[in-house]
This record gives structure tokens, sequence and C-alpha cells, in this order.
């Protein structure tokens, strides 16, 4: 590999290491050959989330927009042409090229970024599934083709667990949106038990805000499951970074509901014991699967 191509997947790798601890650990399950193309799609989404996303930029929604667009098609057309000199877009490019990852999927998660410098609420379900299906499930789909598959039924499964990551994280992070401007959880579900978005502003925990994140668990609770069938479709070296994955991100709700459900005056984090057990677990089905 050319120096700059490395360099752009260390950089990734780097990315990834710092600002997806969870996402880091669960990619260290795969083979070795694997780990990079997963370190440069993550390298990517961080890079666009965090034009949008960085709380301490001095830049302004225009700016940011403006920064995003600037960025991002210069890295589309550099998918289109096959080649890049961008430090991120040459190890996306040659991920892209290397496995077939249709590029759509590219478009549509930007689209979704450039959702989040002007949408600040989702009234349905179904309006916030438009946005997670850019900013999540692309990138389920997105990995599949790297873990190896051997069924069509791996890329449904994929965008359940991608869409269920996302939902367990809006949970979570409910005050830290707020701070953004933003509320994910939809208005019209936070209605139907006594909520509103004045009400969240307020970040006092209420029993109507309980009942409403109970509601939202049980959905990623269903999602994970709806998934579980289809990790089985995965290359069996691949299978036990996913089960690790997905106990992990989707026990974000294990966790909320370990505070009480006091998302605004705490953050959920699944334990250090629980990421040695899953990790452990998950690391002895791994080396089983490749020596097998």
């Amino acid at each position: 590999m050319e120096a700059a191509l490395q360099a752009s997947y260390d950089e990734c790798k780097r990315l990834n290491s710092l600002h997806g601890k969870t996402y880091y650990l669960a990619t260290l399950l795969l083979p070795k050959n694997k780990r990079p193309y997963v370190h440069a799609l993550y390298g990517f989404a961080r890079y666009a989330d965090e034009i949008v996303d960085d709380l301490a930029s001095t830049l302004s929604p225009t700016e940011k927009a403006v920064a995003l667009k600037s960025w991002s098609s210069g890295v589309l057309e550099d998918l289109k042409a096959g080649t890049s000199t961008d430090h991120i877009g040459r190890a996306l490019v040659d991920t892209a090229r290397r496995f077939d990852i249709p590029h759509q999927h590219f478009v549509d998660f930007l689209h979704s970024m450039e959702m989040d410098l002007t949408v600040t609420e989702y009234q349905s379900y179904e309006d916030l599934l438009k946005y997670v299906y850019g900013s999540a499930a692309v990138i389920g789909l997105e990995m599949v083709s790297i873990l190896g598959y051997s069924d069509q039924r791996a890329f449904e499964a994929a965008k359940k667990l991608g869409i269920a990551f996302q939902l367990a994280n809006f949970i979570r992070d409910v005050g830290e949106d707020l701070d953004r401007g933003r509320v994910y959880l939809p208005i019209q579900e936070l209605a139907q038990f006594g909520v509103d978005r004045a009400m969240l502003e307020r970040r006092i925990l209420t029993p109507e805000i309980i009942e409403a994140l109970k509601f939202q668990i049980e959905r990623v609770r269903d999602l994970q499951r709806e998934s579980k069938d289809g990790i089985e479709f995965l290359d069996k070296e691949s299978r036990p970074c996913i089960r690790a994955a997905s106990e992990l991100y989707c026990g974000i709700v294990d966790e909320v509901e370990a505070i009480g459900y006091d998302i605004f005056t705490k953050r959920a984090k699944t334990s250090t014991a629980r990421r040695a057990r899953v990790a452990g677990l998950a690391y002895i089905q791994a080396v089983a699967a490749r020596i097998s």
C-alpha cells in the first residue's frame, strides 16, 4: 500500500480509537485483514459528524453547511472517480472500490448530516426514519460487504441493527442533543405520554418522561431481536464482532434503566465489567471461528 493511502487508513483508525471506543473494541474482534476497511467507514462518518456537531466550533450553522458541502461534494466526486487526495477520502474510496459499496449509501449518509444543520425535531417515527436511514442504516449496509455474507437477508438485519444503535444513542443523549438544539425522540410519540419539547428542555425527570423513554427502549430491543437471526448470515469470523457490538450498543438502554432513566443529570455508560465480559466471550468465539 502506498504511503499516502496507508496514512489515510491510519488517520481513520486514529479517529475510531479516539472517538468510537465501543466500536473500536468490537472492530478488534475482526480478522486483521478486515479492520482497516471498517476504520475507513468510521473515519468518514466521524469526520462529517465533527463538521456538523463540534460544539467548540466557532462556525455558524451557515458556515458549517458550507464546510460540509465543500468537503462532502469533493469526497462524492472522488468516489465516482475512484481516486482521492483527501486525507480521509483516500481510504474511503479505496474501501468502497474494493468491496463495491454502492455510491448512494454515501450520498444518503451525507444528506442526513446536512439535515442536522436545519432540522431540529421530527414529528413522527416515520419522519425520523428518513434521517436514521442515512445516518445509521446505510452504515450497517456498507459494513455487510466488508464482513462477508452468505445470504441477502444479512442486509436487512444490518439495517435494523444500525437503526437500533442510533435509537439507543438518541435515548441516552437527550440532554446533549438539546444542547445542540435538537430533539430526536418523535414529538407525536412523546405527546402520547404527555411530554412535549418544553418539558424536555426543563430537564427535570418526570413520570411522563420515564414512560416515554420506556416506549423508546422497547423499540430498540425489538429491532435488536429482529436482527439477531440475520447475524448468522455473516461470515463466521465476523459474527462475534457483531454480536458483541449488538450487546454493547443496544445495551446502552439497559444502562439508562440502571440510572433510573435520569438522562438529564447522568450519562448512561456500559460498565468496564460488562465490556470485559462481552469482549472476552467474543474473543474466544472469534478465535474458535478462525481455526474451525
